[in-house]
This record gives structure tokens, C-alpha cells and sequence, in this order.
């Protein structure tokens, strides 16, 4: 799954990555691969827990319908609750623009034993923030270094970041909308809002690249996932964050006493 990682330095230009890509898996066999693969992210997630010395954060960054949610769902299920937690950025609040626009992010970072995942992140602060113009190209351009040094603080303070970017086609996202449309019980997840963000398809493919392009580090990296088949999706992400978990050779802490010879009656 490697081949999906940016290399710090590279630059990204997103016509050149294949959102139908599979690299030659099938829908049915990837069933009992990414079954196993939950398994042992579940396994990983308990010793981390119990551990107590590393943190795992995971960031989600999509087109609208690109599968944040289904990929969540998919990936984590089955881990314990207990040590997971999934944050959901919005547009920011009163409060919250009343600050630095990396105040609100900070605090919901992962602490000791905890995997945090950002649903949406501090990126809509030079993705949406760029296209629409909500503040001055050079403020937002400013954002890019504030990013980088946010990251590595983390990095340097003990948290492992794993950053995803699920890659979609135009026409892919044309047919997921359509499917909202055609059933009622996903009429809910339609947003009409949603049709004049695909109109600046383009310009949001521009932010894309420079993001992928000047944000992946050594310490914070970016994965270009092909996102028009969902169960390839999940296989990749899966594949990736489990391969990191694993890398850290956690173990379970030893007891603070001899448990031999203890009965209990």
C-alpha cells in the first residue's frame, strides 16, 4: 500500500492518480481480508489502550460523497469504543473564529492509549477557505508552514498521524448523487449546497494538489486513496493504519506485582 503514500517534496497533480484503481484485487476476496485486517486493528487498539504510551491520529479529507463516513464505519468497526474517538468539523462556530483557526483542533487531538479520527480537519482552513476566499490568499497561503509545524509538534510529542485523502472521480460523485436523490432514506444525506461545490470542481482539485503537494511530511504523511470502489477503499486504509499500528511494537504492560501464587477465592 505504499505506493499510495506521498513522499515529502513530491508534487501532486491528481489527474495523474487512477480513482478506479485496484491493483488487481476483487470485490470478493478482499471480504475475508478486511475482515481479519478489523481483527487485528481491534487487537492493536486494546494493547494501545492498556499500554498507554502512544496515540494514533487519523484524518479524513474528501469531496463531498467520497465515503468519510462509510469508511469510518467500515474500518473501525468492531474496535472499542473506549479508546476511539471520532470527531466531526463543521463549519466553525462563534466561539470558535473568535480564535485561531487551529484553537478548536488542538484540543480534540488523541491523548495517551487513544486513536482519534478527524471526519474533516484543519485542511478546510486552506481547501474551502481558498476556493470560496474567505480570507486573503496571503493569509491562507500562511497556513501551509502553521500546518506543517502544527504536525510536527504532535509528532514530536508522541502522536502517530496517518492522513487520508479518498480520491473520487467527478463522474463517481455525479452517481452517488444520483443514488441520494433516487432514495428516499438518503434524501437526509443530500445537501443542495453540495451541487454548487461541484461546480468548482476544479478549483477544489487545485487546493487538493497544493495540500497533498506541501503537507506530506516524514512525520505527518498523505495517502491518495482510490475511492470509486468502496470495499478498495476500505482494503487500503485498513491495510495502512494496521501496517502502522503493528510498526510500533507495543506491548502489554507488565503487572505492577507477582501475580504467581494468587488465588482468588
Amino acid at each position: 500500500m505504499r505506493q499510495y503514500r506521498i513522499e515529502p517534496g513530491t508534487p501532486v497533480r491528481l489527474a495523474d492518480w487512477d480513482p478506479d484503481d485496484t491493483a488487481g484485487f476483487d470485490k470478493l476476496g478482499v471480504r475475508g481480508r478486511l475482515a481479519a485486517l478489523r481483527k487485528r486493528l481491534a487487537a492493536q487498539q486494546r494493547v494501545m489502550w492498556a499500554e498507554g504510551r502512544h496515540r494514533l491520529l487519523v484524518v479524513f479529507q474528501a469531496m463531498d460523497t467520497g465515503g468519510k463516513d462509510g469508511t469510518i464505519r467500515k474500518v473501525f468497526s468492531g474496535v472499542n469504543p473506549q479508546g476511539v474517538r471520532v470527531v466531526n468539523f463543521k463549519a466553525p462556530s462563534g466561539i470558535e473564529l473568535a480564535h485561531d483557526y487551529l484553537w478548536r483542533i488542538h484540543r480534540h487531538t488523541p491523548g495517551d492509549g487513544q486513536i482519534v479520527v478527524f471526519n474533516r480537519s484543519h485542511y478546510e482552513d486552506v481547501l474551502v477557505v481558498r476556493v470560496l476566499g474567505l480570507v486573503p490568499q496571503e493569509r491562507w497561503e500562511r497556513r501551509y508552514e502553521h500546518i506543517n509545524a502544527f504536525e510536527r509538534l504532535l509528532a514530536d510529542e508522541g502522536t502517530t498521524i496517518l492522513k487520508f485523502y479518498l480520491h473520487i472521480s467527478k463522474e463517481e460523485q455525479a452517481k452517488r448523487l444520483r443514488a441520494r436523490l433516487a432514495d428516499p432514506e438518503k434524501h437526509w444525506k443530500f445537501n443542495v449546497d453540495d451541487l454548487a461545490t461541484r461546480e468548482r470542481w476544479d478549483d477544489y482539485m487545485a487546493a487538493f494538489e497544493t495540500v497533498l503537494s506541501t503537507t506530506s511530511t516524514a512525520d505527518a504523511p498523505w495517502h491518495v486513496v482510490p475511492a470509486n470502489h468502496k470495499w478498495y477503499r476500505n482494503l487500503v486504509v485498513a491495510e495502512t493504519i494496521v501496517a502502522t499500528l503493528e510498526g510500533l511494537g507495543m506491548e502489554y504492560p507488565e503487572p505492577e506485582e507477582d501475580l504467581d501464587g494468587i488465588v482468588v477465592s
